[in-house]
């Protein structure tokens, strides 16, 4: 029985196994005509089997494509889902781990080289800021400033540093590009 259970389960058929036995081997003549008539029998058997199997095989498959219908499972559903699990036995495995990991340090790194740049551009310009040089433009700018509003139409008694004077002439520049005078709420048009 176990010999008979192995030759079904058997793939390779018996040319490619063994071609001289097979060769020299006259089956139909070495049986009698009882066994050939059971043979004829089994093999009407087993193809009426084949059938019936493909038959159940078709109609499950039809029912299958019911029943995700009715689920509303589609195609790009499913392939939804395969590329989700696949992407997640992507993250699980070692060597996306390590690669995320290693990323993820050069990324803090690349993040403290960019602080420290940061930090070391912010003491250049206070220190230049402080500077002999920049201090004498910034007395020079003030002074052409103070004289440019005493021309211009009055004076300003502090003088003010030059911060405020940028602020002053900042907030001229955006009230005149605003449009002019503004009314007063009271205020309508006349035609």
């Amino acid at each position: 029985m176990e010999a008979q259970a192995r030759g079904l389960l058997e793939t390779e058929p018996l040319q490619g196994r063994d071609e001289d036995t097979g060769a020299s081997a006259d089956f139909p003549s070495m049986l009698s005509e009882e066994e050939k008539e059971e043979l004829k029998a089994e093999l009407v058997q087993l193809e009426d089997e084949i059938t019936t199997l493909r038959q159940v095989l078709s109609a499950k498959e039809r029912r299958l494509v019911e029943v995700k219908q009715k689920l509303g499972m589609n195609l790009m559903n499913e392939l939804k889902q395969n590329f989700s699990r696949s992407w997640h036995d992507v993250q699980t495995t070692t060597a996306y781990k390590k690669t995320h990991e290693t990323l993820s340090h050069a990324g803090q790194k690349a993040t403290a080289a960019f602080s420290n740049v940061g930090t070391a551009i912010s003491k250049k310009f206070g220190d230049m800021r402080n500077s002999p040089t920049f201090k004498s433009f910034e007395e020079r700018v003030e002074t052409t400033v103070t004289s440019l509003k005493t021309k211009v139409g009055g004076t300003n008694q502090g003088g003010g540093s030059f911060e405020e004077v940028l602020s002053s002439t900042a907030q001229a520049s955006a009230q005149s590009s605003a449009g002019g005078p503004r009314r007063a709420e009271g205020e309508e048009l006349q035609c």
